[in-house]
């Protein structure tokens, strides 16, 4: 009887030491991962910085107006437009400082291929 009690201790023993490591390494895993997000989470916002800089130095002040409005309504293309303005400054490709027409016609190049919309009223 002692046997079999000590028997099915050391089973139950075994088996909480497995539980234990397999959630130590879903926590390690987990730690990680966030580790990872968190890096690159830090490495997005420096570039960010990194553009929000450019822009000082390649757009007159409204131009970096009407793209900070942009950015209020559509973050994913002031992204690119940043992207695209440093890149042709990077190249040589544009004087600087951009004004606002000329921003104006970097915009309807970059958006040419969306549909325009309409709204007529009947």
């Amino acid at each position: 009887m002692v046997s079999m009690s000590s028997n099915i201790d050391d089973d139950l023993a075994t088996l909480r030491a497995q539980r234990m490591a397999e959630l130590q390494n879903q926590i390690e895993q987990q730690a990680a991962a966030q580790t990872e997000m968190e890096f690159q989470q830090q490495a997005a916002e420096n570039q960010q910085a990194e553009l929000d800089t450019a822009m000082k130095t390649i757009l007159t002040p409204d131009a970096r107006s009407r793209l900070a409005s942009l950015n209020l309504v559509n973050s994913e293309l002031t992204t690119q437009v940043k992207s695209h303005l440093s890149k042709l400054h990077s190249d040589n490709r544009i004087q600087i400082p951009v004004n606002d027409t000329q921003l104006k016609k970097i915009l309807s190049g970059l958006s040419e291929n969306k549909r325009e919309v309409s709204i007529r009223r009947i």
